[in-house]
């Protein structure tokens, strides 16, 4: 009984092997078939390089980004005054907001946004506060597009930072520019008295 399962099993560990070296044979010669290393050159086109310019006006797909609002803060050419209709202001927003301004912009504009931030306690020029009103009258567009070129000593974070947090560090800002001049209405009821207290 033995002998009868391994003469049985013999073709079928032939054609295994059989395979497998036929695929490696096959994998080997895709390998080494002729072919160009990139922008290595070449005599079949006439400016002698064997790879060809891309086409005018090419995108690479998933970079299109026709939406002026979300991807670059402006509308009608000027700098968008609302958020984009993609973008929900939210609580999970306004978190994630203050989790990328902590680690990008608190180094320069400090945890509250006034401009004394670790790296201007040591030297480095400081920044306008977000508190001035100059900063608070600006549209939320213009912090977006900040944040993606850069502005004075500020580098752009278009490679660090993408389009939706950006959007959730906007969102952050006006939150704390909001703390520092909200009414005292909209204070619940039960810190009132602990912030009057604190004020004398």
């Amino acid at each position: 009984m033995k002998q009868v399962a391994r003469f049985m099993l013999l073709p079928v560990a032939a054609t295994m092997i059989l395979t497998l070296s036929t695929g490696c044979e096959l994998r080997k010669k895709m390998y080494d078939q002729p072919r160009y290393e990139t922008y290595s050159e070449s005599d079949f086109f006439e400016d002698g390089s064997s790879a060809r310019p891309l086409v005018e006006g090419t995108v690479a797909r998933g970079f299109l980004r026709e939406d002026d609002h979300y991807y670059r803060g402006f509308v009608d050419g000027k700098y968008a005054s609302s958020f984009p209709d993609r973008i929900e202001v939210t609580e999970a927003l306004l978190r994630r907001g203050q989790e990328r301004f902590d680690i990008y912009c608190s180094v320069c504009h400090d945890y509250a946004g006034y401009g004394n931030g670790m790296v201007v306690q040591r030297g480095f020029k400081q920044p306008e506060t977000f508190h001035s009103d100059r900063l608070r009258g600006m549209p939320d567009g213009y912090y977006y597009h900040v944040i993606s070129e850069g502005f004075g000593m500020m580098p752009s974070y278009a490679y660090q930072i993408k389009p939706e947090d950006r959007w959730a560090i906007v969102a952050y800002v006006r939150t704390l520019q909001f703390s520092q001049y909200a009414p005292m209405e909209d204070v619940p009821e039960a810190i009132r008295a602990d912030l009057k207290a604190g004020s004398k």
